[in-house]
């Protein structure tokens, strides 16, 4: 079965989706900043150029859409019709990247954090109290190893 929409029509969908500011990242990057966090966007000078990076406390945050990053993908790919060897081979290497873009910024020191955009649209106030969970440890971790430094 073929495609339903013609190959302009196509087109002009698939030119409406952006990888950058995003609805779900703009919704995010709002409450972060209501929260008094402060970021970089899209920054390019680390692996996979991460939605939102708090360089301060070195969290790497990823707004992912549900169809392009795989979310219940084995449930999913078993649904796809229209062209499914190619959203198939699309999809699991969008997943295996994600993987390894997560590898290497753990590699950095950096913790990548992975958000889906119907939990950042639906339940934003948790994505956010996660982020301050995770901020907070850092911080007492800081403190430890800063307080092991003083008593030597």
């Amino acid at each position: 079965m073929g495609d339903v929409m013609t190959p302009a029509q196509r087109s002009r969908t698939m030119s409406h989706i952006h990888s950058k500011d995003t609805q779900i990242e703009i919704v995010l990057r709002k409450a972060l900043w209501h929260k008094g966090y402060r970021y970089r966007k899209n920054y390019k000078a680390l692996p996979g150029s991460p939605d939102i990076a708090i360089i301060k406390y070195k969290v790497a945050i990823f707004c992912d859409s549900e169809f392009f990053h795989g979310y219940n993908w084995d449930i999913k790919k078993q649904k796809l019709g229209h062209n499914r060897e190619f959203w198939i081979k699309k999809i699991e290497r969008n997943i295996e990247r994600d993987r390894d873009t997560d590898l290497a910024l753990l590699n950095m020191g950096w913790i990548p954090v992975h958000f889906w955009g119907h939990d950042i649209l639906k339940r934003t106030s948790d994505c956010i109290d996660a982020i301050d969970d995770l901020i907070f440890e850092l911080k007492l971790e800081g403190f430890d190893n800063e307080t092991l430094l003083d008593m030597e």
